[in-house]
């Protein structure tokens, strides 16, 4: 075994070496907006050690040369890689509730001539956060002579098209109420036995697209409502301030953004205002709950 392979394999594989592990800090910070501190080092290493099995390479110094050589495309299985997709049905549920009880509801009266009502899921992860504003708004506005779609959005390419088959596994949706189940829901059979398959009219009231959040936009806006939870906590400070005056820009007077429990707006020069419950509001239109 050459003595350079020896030293970059460790007991239980290849070992991230310093210099490997500050490129690869340096191309996901400057193309994904992700920071990934000095502590990150074994995380990136076991996470990137199934792409370096599935490429038949031996060290992390032929993964680096692969992602200079190869483009894109290995940029975003690197991405897709690094990036957390934990989410749930439901998850942080007030921000469902307030969506039912005053977002909607005051997006109705301000768009009651246009009849349209516009959601962006931003950072949708496998598409639990999209069905359920789906959901709560085929709940609250009209399906008949309203245009409500949502938007839902993610870096993550792989998790993008599992979302837009709107299917899962029985288990991630057993915590729903049974109503929301029959309303919502059907089982799978077949090949999709065990599963459940969101409804069609749900499913098609959801668009899935990739986007990374720090590169151009392709859509216009507005919108009236924007969920971006647990996204930013992988940015630095100048690129959370960055992103929120984009989303800003992006919302209707009176619109709302949706953040994460562990994160806060609170250094962020905005024309924003927290109503509460990690829950903001663009100034402008109508009072909030009027």
């Amino acid at each position: 075994m050459p003595e350079t392979a020896f030293l970059e394999t460790g007991s239980f594989g290849p070992v991230l070496g310093d210099a490997e592990f500050e490129f690869i800090r340096h191309v996901v910070g400057e193309n994904a907006g992700i920071v990934l501190g000095p502590k990150k080092r074994q995380l990136v290493q076991g996470r990137l050690g199934r792409r370096l099995r599935d490429l038949g390479l031996h060290s992390y110094r032929q993964y680096c040369e692969h992602v200079r050589s190869s483009g894109p495309e290995e940029l975003v299985a690197l991405i897709n890689a690094l990036t957390t997709n934990v989410t749930a049905f439901f998850r942080e549920k007030h921000h469902f509730e307030a969506l039912a009880s005053y977002m909607l509801p005051e997006a109705m009266r301000r768009n009651a001539g246009s009849r349209r009502i516009r959601v962006w899921s931003a950072g949708c992860s496998t598409g639990e956060e999209a069905y359920c504003v789906a959901m709560t708004a085929a709940d609250v506005v009209p399906r008949t002579g309203w245009d409500c779609k949502v938007l839902a959005t993610d870096i993550d390419s792989e998790v993008i098209a599992f979302a837009q088959q709107g299917v899962y596994p029985l288990d991630r949706v057993a915590a729903l109420p049974s109503e929301r189940l029959r309303s919502c829901f059907q089982k799978g059979s077949g090949a999709q036995a065990g599963k459940a398959i969101v409804k069609a009219h749900l499913r098609s009231s959801v668009t899935f697209r990739v986007l990374n959040l720090l590169q151009a936009w392709p859509m216009h806006g507005p919108f009236d409502v924007i969920f971006c939870r647990n996204v930013m906590i992988y940015f630095d400070q100048p690129t959370r301030e960055r992103l929120v005056s984009r989303f800003a820009e992006m919302l209707a007077p009176g619109g709302y953004l949706c953040i994460g429990h562990a994160e806060s707006l609170h250094t962020v020069a905005a024309p924003i205002q927290p109503v509460g419950g990690t829950i903001y509001r663009k100034n402008g239109g109508e009072p909030h709950g009027g």
